[in-house]
């Protein structure tokens, strides 16, 4: 029964990541609308949906800390119905009320990406260990996805306000299943060790950095790939969107695809390092065809986008795998962190560069934040061996 029940753990955690990726990931597909409702420029609503973003950074480490020490459910439970009545407020109509609220919103959703990592931990021994988190993980660009085409037409039917609570709508439902299935298996191991060993832990911080560092291209794309096809190059908005969810559903196959890859190949970090390489030089083809046809352009921005976003559950795993028994929560917490800072800093920053530099720079900029990442990831320097660290039973 329980090597059944953790396939259901699994899927009520992956909805919920997903469900919580709506938010931070999804919403940037609205940024036209949100630009016109709110009469705001580019960098603006860079700083409006990086207000999730930042949210959700100060506060995963007390998240992570919490599920290690109390367990999933309440923590993803609390964070759940936090999440919903936030964005229930954004939908106010007020653009400093609605920065508040989805800063709420990124407070109550940190809960999601720490606890529902550590539920997986708990749950799955290492030899299955990256197809589950690659599951969980394929979650986050597909909940991207579904808000990326659901969303926008909302919004254009209903306005933005209504697009803001549908959100919430689902969140709220989310919230009640992990309440009703969310579980730990019998004797599951809670922490022991302070949660100051975990993030002093050298191996923890490198990582830590070099996902902060693969956040970059990833919301380089999210935040301007609608925009740059749309505004600079004049493809509808509709198929601008729909070339974004696209890249969306195709990055979540390829967490699926890099998990199984690990599986197969006992590392987390072997394949994560050929990513790295093939995502900066997609960046910098990208750059070139930046005033190229738009087909060719999209021909190339499309799989580069989605190749961004399906690192993800590689990091997450080893980050998880690296830390003592019981703290997974917490070093899911430290390394989501590095991710959201990045994530709050990179719209706003990469539209700037945009509108005040060029559509080339921005890319660029994506480029060499990868490679950045990729020297870091070396395997000299983080001493993590080709083998999963532990089998949990």
């Amino acid at each position: 029964m329980a090597g059944r029940y953790r396939w259901v753990v699994l899927g009520v955690g992956a909805v919920a990541q997903g469900t919580n990726a709506a938010v931070f990931l999804g919403l940037p597909a609205l940024t036209p609308q949100l630009r016109e409702f709110f009469h705001l420029s580019l960098p603006q609503v860079g700083l409006l949906l990086g207000a999730v973003n930042l949210g959700t950074m100060l506060t995963l480490v007390s998240w992570g800390a919490l599920a290690d020490r109390r367990g999933e459910r309440v923590v993803m439970t609390v964070g759940g119905v936090g999440a919903a009545a936030c964005l229930a407020l954004a939908a106010g109509g007020h653009v400093v009320v609605a920065g508040l609220a989805l800063f709420g919103a990124g407070v109550f959703g940190a809960s999601v990406n720490a606890a529902s990592g550590r539920a997986v931990m708990s749950w799955f021994t290492a030899d299955r260990r990256g197809l589950a988190m690659g599951i969980r993980q394929t979650a986050t660009p597909l909940g991207a996805a579904a808000a990326a085409v659901v969303l926008p037409v909302v919004a254009a039917n209903a306005g933005v306000p209504a697009a803001f609570l549908a959100l919430s709508g689902f969140t709220g439902i989310v919230a009640l299943a992990i309440a009703v299935f969310i579980r730990e298996p019998d004797g599951a191991v809670r922490a022991t060790r302070s949660q100051g060993v975990v993030l002093r832990d050298r191996r923890l911080i490198r990582l830590s950095v070099a996902s902060g560092l693969l956040v970059v291209p990833q919301f380089t794309a999210a935040a301007l790939v609608v925009e740059l096809l749309h505004e600079h190059r004049g493809l509808a908005v509709g198929a601008a969107s729909g070339l974004f969810a696209v890249a969306q559903v195709l990055g979540g196959a390829g967490r699926l695809g890099a998990g199984v890859w690990s599986d197969a190949v006992r590392s987390r970090l072997g394949p994560l390092r050929v990513i790295t390489v093939v995502v900066a030089a997609g960046f910098v083809l990208s750059a070139v065809l930046v005033e190229a046809p738009v087909w060719l352009l999209a021909v190339v921005l499309v799989p580069t986008t989605a190749l961004a976003v399906c690192w993800n559950g590689l990091a997450v795993t080893a980050a998880a795998e690296m830390a003592p028994e019981g703290s997974s929560g917490t070093a899911l917490g430290m390394q989501n962190s590095a991710n959201y800072l990045s994530a709050t800093i990179t719209p706003a920053l990469a539209g700037w560069v945009a509108v005040s530099v060029s559509w080339p720079a921005a890319l660029l900029l994506a480029a060499g934040a990868a490679v950045a990442a990729r020297v870091l990831l070396r395997e000299s320097a983080l001493g993590y061996p080709s083998t999963p660290v532990r089998v949990k039973r």
